[in-house]
Parts: C-alpha cells; sequence; structure tokens
C-alpha cells in the first residue's frame, strides 16, 4: 500500500499574526518548519477578505518553499488571475462566504459549472494539479471528472462533527469510502480535508483509496503544547499505520 501524503495547512499561524497586527508568527517560518519535518506539501488559503494568509505571504512562501505548495482558492476571476501569476503546483479550488468563520461545506458543482470548466482549463495548461474541494457525493466525484479535475479532496467535516459529539459515524463513514472508492476507479486521486484530528484521521486513513490528507487548524493548535515538528511527526504515523 502506497504512502499516503500529509499537507500542512499553516492559514492560522497566520491568523495569530493578525490578531495582533504584528509580524509575527511569521507563516514562513511555520512553512519551512513543516517542510524540514515531513510535510509532503504545505496548503495556504488565500481568501477574499484576506483575513488570514496574505497576498505578500504567499510570494514569500512560493520563493523559499522546495516542497509543492497547495494553494486553496474561491471560483473567481481575482483568485484565478492570482494562481495563473504565482503558478503553484497545485490550485485547490474551494466555496467561500464571507461571512463564515471556516470552509461549511463542497463546492455547488452545478452552480458554477461553466465557469468551473474555463477556470479549470486555465489552470491545467500552466501544468498546475487541480483540486476540487466537494461533498463526499457521487453526483459530485461524476460532475468534477467532466469538469475537468485531476483530484477531489472529500469534505470531512460533518463526519469528524459527528465523531467529535459521539453520535454515530458508520452512515457518513461509508459515505466518504464510497465516494472515495467511485473516484478512484474514475481515476480521480483522492484527497481528504476538514476538521480532522489524530483519532479523526486514524479512522479516515483506513479508506485505502485516499492517498492525501490536508491538515490544519488542530495541527497548529496542537503545536502550541508540543511543538509543530512533533505534531507533524504523528500525524504522518498515524495516516500510514
Amino acid at each position: 500500500m502506497r504512502n499516503k501524503r500529509l499537507g500542512v495547512n499553516i492559514d492560522h499561524v497566520a491568523t495569530i499574526r493578525n490578531a495582533r497586527g504584528e509580524n509575527y508568527p511569521n507563516p514562513v517560518r511555520a512553512a519551512l518548519i513543516a517542510e524540514n519535518n515531513g510535510a509532503d506539501s504545505i496548503t495556504i488559503h488565500l481568501r477574499e477578505d484576506r483575513r488570514h494568509i496574505r497576498d505578500d505571504d504567499l510570494k514569500n512562501i512560493k520563493r523559499k518553499l522546495r516542497i509543492p505548495l497547495n494553494l486553496e482558492i474561491a471560483p473567481t476571476k481575482e483568485m484565478l488571475k492570482i494562481a495563473l501569476k504565482h503558478k503553484p503546483k497545485y490550485v485547490c479550488i474551494v466555496p467561500e462566504k464571507r461571512a463564515e468563520i471556516t470552509t461549511e461545506g463542497g463546492l455547488n458543482l452545478n452552480r458554477q459549472k461553466i465557469f468551473l470548466k474555463k477556470m479549470i482549463s486555465k489552470i491545467k495548461e500552466r501544468k498546475i494539479r487541480v483540486t476540487l474541494f466537494i461533498e463526499p457525493k457521487i453526483a459530485n466525484i461524476s460532475l468534477s471528472k467532466k469538469l475537468g479535475a485531476d483530484c477531489v479532496e472529500l469534505h470531512t467535516g460533518k463526519y469528524c462533527n459527528l465523531f467529535n459529539k459521539k453520535r454515530k459515524i458508520k452512515t457518513e463513514f461509508s459515505r466518504i469510502e464510497k465516494s472515495a472508492l467511485y473516484a478512484e476507479k474514475n481515476f480521480l486521486e483522492v484527497h481528504a480535508g476538514h476538521g480532522l484530528t489524530y483519532r479523526t484521521a486514524d479512522q479516515i486513513s483506513k479508506i485505502n483509496s485516499i492517498s492525501e490528507f490536508n491538515i490544519g487548524h488542530f495541527i497548529i493548535a496542537e503545536s502550541v503544547f508540543i511543538g509543530l515538528k512533533k505534531t507533524i511527526m504523528k500525524f504522518k504515523k498515524i495516516i500510514n499505520k
């Protein structure tokens, strides 16, 4: 069985920095620590309101990073222009709502079908891998394939919420598992992300069709207590047991 990759999202290093309007902690430093301690890629979400990662962060991280940069962006003309300018190795297209605290769910693929197809095509022309962040449903997988995506990232937020509240998780786990297998059979790479902790990542990593995990908030929160290095190393062991 192939090793599963870990993408480390460092957005919330920038959240801490921005809370006081200082220039520390520096997201670039966090990216390099992650790179040197087992991260397979670095994820940053350049939101339209720039609430955490900013344009200069993107520029500086892209310049110094040796492992792939995964840039999360909303499906807008502004963000498409930024992605084409900076040319990260990977782009993940995600939904955004200005009032949300964090991403609340997967893309509504039907709502922006025509624009998404054009956006994906333009990004792929630059040899950039494109992922769509979606709810784990077969219909979403099929449409992602038709739109030209290379990968899908399955939104694990509902599963994690149920798990944390000690509610029944069997149905949601099955939904993720079936979606991952269907995507793999249709030659789409399968990723998972949102709300993952040690315990939920341990469960989701049992799904062999998933090749990559993108984890951010919990990694940054846990690193307050045990450090970024140890947190990353622990997650790498968990997802590759």
